[in-house]
């Protein structure tokens, strides 16, 4: 059934939903929200494209929740793929989770379905398909906000990055798996051989070949080993630079941005130019504040920074740079009265090369509370480049029980870089290679090449829980494991 569902090509649609918009309005949500699966049509680089929208019935993206209530939403697919949604970030009961068939049937075409429960605390978070369609945006903001947010005399600007394709998925895996002149590998894959490598989504192992497993990074890695697919366009709020979204502010104003990755394959830095900002949380929980202007972000995570404008008129860009490559998007914060520069979409330097350094200085303002592990699990992340194939071992699901403290060490003895993202929970990074730290609260963590992060957290929520790369064709090709309770199946 995994296969069925990552395999859904991206069907032609015209009825339009409204992109991302960012406003200071404050939405409660006392009674049911009909959200709406759909098509839209996306103008991309002068070209029409149909991408995916996940909307309200106004045409609102995402979702605006209060801290402490419940989810309360009525989710109406009107597309016409099967489907299902990942609600990342929040800790749904099991069945509500949002993965095809673990345990819950995808939504077929035409069909509604009512999701209720508790949102938790307050944070930035998103939502998207579990599938190869998140890579045709279908993904939108999920963010949840407490009374201090609501008080602050600060305003809030959401930004959603995306790597965008006019290729299908199916196309860019099969490329990927088949080795065209933009891909990696030998010419051997066909759409039977690509489905074939989607039986590991039920936790078969696929096989390690090859050297890309046994070399040291170097400084100077090559692009090939950071971004694996060179995208048409990389988006923030649905546009690129040449026609950036801009957000009017008040001059002298603090903004909060709440930034999103939803990119399925590419990492970015998030630069704040001139101005230093204050990243205050990541993947929505509250971190000791960290002063700078440029802040890691990779696939599936979150950041939230803090910026205080100066009193005068002007335009601060807010770019996401592409790492290791020259392209960048982004959006633009501006008084009303400023002229806004042209921004090109390719920047005359490289973006930076993700590393742990902000990792190891984060320190989460609530930690777990102090406890010895009941259960230790050690994993390994593999990969062969050549053949396009990516592993965790063991792949056996990893067996605990409920009430637990649970230590897991991820060791990446692969070339490339995985966040590695665990579904219905949150964890503490306590260890980055070597180094004890009392570390972030966080849902994805980074491991760079020949990384070692270790987290521990609580078996609070019981079920057969994804552990996967949030690397959408590293997870479609292997890398993706369980933490399975007892009698969860």
């Amino acid at each position: 059934m995994y296969r069925r569902q990552f395999l859904k090509t991206l069907a032609a649609g015209a009825a339009a939903v409204s992109p991302v918009i960012n406003s200071t309005r404050v939405f409660a949500n006392p009674a049911p929200v009909d959200l709406i699966i759909g098509k839209r049509i996306l103008d991309v680089n002068g070209k029409a494209a149909s991408v995916f929208g996940l909307a309200d019935r106004s045409g609102r993206p995402g979702l605006v929740l209060d801290a402490g209530s419940d989810l309360s939403v009525r989710l109406f697919n009107q597309s016409q793929e099967d489907t299902l949604i990942h609600w990342h970030g929040l800790t749904p009961p099991w069945d509500m989770d949002g993965v095809p068939e673990n345990p819950a049937a995808p939504l077929a075409a035409g069909q509604s379905r009512e999701y209720a429960f508790p949102v938790g605390p307050g944070g930035t978070h998103w939502m998207h398909a579990h599938t190869l369609q998140e890579q045709g945006l279908l993904a939108a903001p999920l963010i949840v906000r407490t009374a201090e947010d609501r008080a602050r005399d600060e305003q809030e600007v959401v930004v959603l990055l995306h790597d965008f394709s006019f290729k299908s998925p199916e196309e860019l895996l099969e490329t990927l798996k088949g080795g065209s002149s933009s891909g990696h590998g030998g010419m051997q894959s066909s759409h039977k051989g690509m489905m074939q490598t989607m039986t590991n989504m039920q936790g078969h192992q696929m096989p390690m070949t090859g050297m890309s497993t046994m070399s040291m990074p170097m400084k100077g890695m090559s692009s090939s080993d950071l971004n694996d697919i060179e995208y048409d366009a990389y988006l923030a709020n649905d546009r690129t630079l040449d026609d950036p979204e801009v957000v009017r502010i008040e001059k002298g104003a603090r903004v909060r941005l709440r930034m999103i990755n939803g990119a399925t394959a590419t990492a970015f830095t998030i630069d704040t130019g001139g101005i230093v900002g204050s990243l205050i949380a990541v993947d929505g929980r509250d971190v000791e504040p960290v002063a700078g202007s440029r802040f890691p972000i990779s696939m599936g995570q979150r950041i939230d920074i803090r910026l205080e404008l100066p009193p005068g008129s002007g335009s601060y860009p807010v770019l996401a740079l592409r790492e290791g490559a020259a392209e960048q998007t982004g959006i633009v914060l501006a008084t009303k009265d400023a002229a806004i520069a042209k921004i090109g979409s390719a920047a005359s330097k490289t973006g930076p090369v993700l590393d742990l350094a902000l990792e190891q200085k984060l320190r989460a303002r609530t930690a777990l509370s102090a406890r010895a592990p009941d259960n230790q699990f050690a994993v390994t992340l593999t990969g062969d480049m050549a053949a396009y194939a990516w592993d965790l071992a063991p792949s056996a699901p990893l067996e605990v029980s409920k009430d637990k403290r649970v230590r897991l060490t991820m060791r990446n003895m692969s070339m490339m870089g995985h966040p590695m993202h665990l579904h219905g929970h949150h964890f503490q990074v306590v260890r980055v290679n070597g180094q004890d730290i009392p570390g972030a609260v966080r849902d994805t963590v980074l491991l760079t090449p020949m990384a070692e992060v270790t987290v521990e957290f609580d078996t609070a929520n019981p079920g057969r829980w994804p552990l996967h790369c949030h690397h959408l064709y590293h997870m479609a090709t292997g890398m993706m494991t369980y933490v399975a309770y007892d009698g969860a199946i």
